[in-house]
């Protein structure tokens, strides 16, 4: 088979299997939305059945397709991970904790150049107002936000040890278990025990308790668990000595930021739009952790609040992103052709694909930030919340997913939350949370004229009645907003308003003009929100490659604007002259802030050059023999592993702007004679490229060979 048909093999088989996943998920829309409905068990089977036989064809196509991509080295990977000290078990010598993981001294600097190149990308370029919030939380803001009561998985217990277990992961495992040690297994009877394991989370307590029977699980005391009960995700403590007072460990950080409207409100001058941001912990007790860093029980956030008009969602700064290809993959693409399509977020807007600009704008922004950092922009996209995956508060919502060894992976997620945080907010504390504009000129209203009874309304709301006449009064400032009010008064004598029940006899009205100067509006919320931690994880897998050399060596390709050191240092002789020289530089360095890794070490220069490309170091400088003379080092740049030689002075300057965005490599070899050094043990050494007429002499050393021009007479 040729390599054009081999290509085209592969193409249609692609093109089969995203034909087919389109159908799984259009029919997993199904699945939910019938058991949303409370349809019957009968249906919800045979909509199960049609699901699992389209993902049994999806298998055995992905199986086909398997060998085309290249295999990922996870194990090659979580080797270089735990030998460099990216990433090790928390508490790794008392035994380890599940979900929890300590960054080591790469990827901490990896990590604090991401937040740092984060915030100079959104909250210094967009003038945004930062706080730092606690990560303890009272009880009383996360029962207003719904974290409380809904913020739960179904757990159960072992009897006898009192350990803890995920209920709908043990069904999960004991049905895998089953269908491993039964490979015979007629299809239909597999495609009922896979009918269950799919539907292990949609299950209610009662019926998780009897299918956890039903498939023999057993705790490992060998008692059966205890019942299934639900277990909320938050940590929970208590604030002061007497115990009394509840709090929790924030599960998000957004919180901080919507109880703070009014102060932020007052610190951008009352003026709309604006965006508050933070970045710092978020906590989650995961039952059951699992896939490396992407579920852990603390991780870092990093959450944007753009508060905006609910009427006027444009955005002015979005002209400047209007060109920027996205790939967009719609809710009509996952439940049609199951296409991404790559488009411009203008083009997006206007055909109302992406619900407003604001939105788009900060999808955009993203994007943009992913490829500062060095993500592989093959591996991104954005899908769109489906309709039974969305909030019914909610106007629109786009995951930028990550595709890696995992799949794809949410790590940011863009919501237009309308204006329900604020709004729950403001309800629980009976504290407006609303903006002002004011008209350029006065424009001419409709607006509903009001009478209270004040008597009547005391004798039933008492001090509440305050409330509930300022709420009616809100509405009243524009007749539309009233008028349905006022219609249910008339046709039923009463209506609800923020949740109290209002009657006839408490308000007259009549319907009016007035010329207005402003109007009061509660903001709708624009929300990216981005799981620092699952893009660390994310980057560390496009960074890292294998090249074949004597022996295969490990690199992260890390960008130099967010590697952890920026540059090594190295001398080829351990003599006292050379190692002065190295001082020397890597003080000129790290006076510029450029981290830098100084290596003495007697190791072969090679050998070296490997170490530091396994930590992602970008460059690395080498004083040899040359230097002692006229003062001239080489620069290697890790990738290409070219080198050019160049005055030793202007070393800090070449680092600096490269790592700025000043100056490419290629600018570099341009400006520079290039060195081409042979890193292999016994391998020939490669020409030289040299400026025209230039010799080029070879120099054996006991570190190894290198090719340079040879001086000019």
């Amino acid at each position: 088979m040729t390599e054009t048909t081999e290509s085209l093999d592969l193409s249609k088989l692609q093109d089969e299997l995203d034909a087919i996943n389109a159908q799984i998920t259009k029919q997993g829309s199904t699945v939910r939305q019938l058991k949303k409905d409370g349809a019957s068990v009968d249906v919800i089977d045979e909509a199960v059945k049609a699901l699992q036989a389209l993902k049994i064809n999806a298998a055995g196509l992905a199986e086909k397709l398997l060998g085309s991509e290249p295999e990922f080295d996870r194990k090659a990977f979580d080797d270089l991970l735990i030998r460099k000290m990216f990433v090790v078990p928390s508490f790794e010598i008392h035994g380890g904790v599940k979900g929890l993981f300590d960054l080591g001294p790469p990827a901490c600097g990896l990590k604090a150049a991401m937040i740092d190149l984060w915030r100079k990308h959104f909250v210094l370029a967009e003038n945004m107002l930062e706080m730092e919030c606690t990560c303890l939380t009272p009880e009383v803001v996360l029962k207003t936000s719904g974290h409380v009561d809904r913020f739960t998985d179904l757990m159960v217990r072992d009897t006898q040890t009192g350990e803890c277990f995920r209920a709908d992961k043990l069904l999960e495992d004991a049905i895998d278990d089953l269908l491993e040690k039964n490979p015979t297994m007629p299809l239909e009877t597999r495609e009922e025990h896979l009918r269950v394991q799919r539907q292990a989370d949609a299950y209610s307590p009662e019926e998780l308790d009897k299918l956890l029977l039903q498939y023999d699980c057993k705790a490992p005391s060998g008692e059966p668990y205890s019942s299934s009960f639900p277990f909320n995700l938050m940590f929970r403590t208590s604030i002061g000595p007497e115990g009394t007072a509840v709090g929790y460990l924030r599960p998000e950080t957004a919180q901080g930021l919507f109880v703070n409207f009014r102060r932020l409100l007052d610190m951008n001058a009352q003026k709309m739009p604006f965006a508050a941001a933070q970045i710092g912990l978020g906590f989650r007790n995961e039952i059951a952790p699992r896939s490396g860093l992407l579920r852990v029980r603390e991780f870092c956030m990093g959450e944007i609040e753009h508060f905006v008009d609910p009427n006027d969602k444009s955005h002015p700064n979005f002209p400047s992103v209007a060109d920027k290809e996205l790939v967009l993959f719609g809710r009509d693409d996952q439940l049609g052709s199951g296409k991404t399509k790559t488009i411009k977020i203008g083009e997006a807007v206007k055909a109302g694909l992406v619900n407003n600009e604001t939105l788009g704008y900060f999808m955009a922004r993203t994007q943009l930030y992913m490829e500062k950092i060095g993500m592989d922009p093959a591996r991104l996209r954005f899908r769109q919340h489906l309709a039974t995956e969305m909030a019914h508060y909610a106007a629109d919502c786009w995951d930028l997913e990550i595709k890696s060894s995992y799949g794809w992976v949410e790590c940011v997620g863009h919501a237009d939350r309308a204006c329900y945080d604020l709004d729950v907010h403001a309800k629980a504390t009976k504290t407006p949370m609303v903006a002002t504009m004011k008209y350029d000129t006065p424009k001419e209203m409709d607006v509903a004229k009001l009478k209270f009874d004040r008597k009547a309304m005391g004798m039933v709301y008492k001090k509440d009645a305050r409330m509930v006449s300022s709420a009616l009064e809100a509405l009243a400032e524009d007749w539309k907003d009233f008028e349905p009010i006022a219609t249910a008064l008339e046709a039923e004598g009463k209506a609800t308003v923020d949740g109290y029940e209002v009657t006839k006899d408490m308000v007259t009205w009549e319907k009016t003009t007035k010329k207005v100067h402003e109007v009061k509006f509660t903001p709708s919320v624009i929300e990216p929100s981005f799981g620092m931690g699952r893009i660390l994880y994310s980057l560390l897998e496009h960074s890292f490659y294998q090249r074949d050399m004597d022996e295969q060596r490990n690199v992260m390709r890390f960008n130099a604007r967010v590697a952890p050191q920026k540059c090594a240092v190295l001398p080829i002789s351990s003599s006292t002259e050379c190692n002065s020289v190295v001082d020397e530089i890597a003080s000129s360095l790290m006076d510029i802030d450029m981290a830098t890794r100084v290596d003495k070490s007697s190791a072969a220069l090679g050998r070296r050059y490997a170490r530091a490309d396994e930590i992602g170091v970008p460059f690395a400088v080498t004083v040899d023999f040359d230097t002692l003379r006229d003062d001239s080092v080489t620069i290697r740049e890790r990738d290409s592993m070219i080198q050019v030689r160049l005055p030793k002075k202007e070393v800090p300057n070449v680092i600096y702007d490269i790592v700025h965005g000043r100056l490419t490599w290629d600018d570099v070899t341009k400006k520079y004679p290039v060195v081409q050094v042979d890193e292999g043990e016994g391998a020939s050494t490669q020409a030289a490229s040299a400026p025209p007429g230039a010799k080029t002499v070879v120099e054996a050393t006991s570190r190894g060979r290198f090719s340079r021009p040879a001086p000019a007479k």
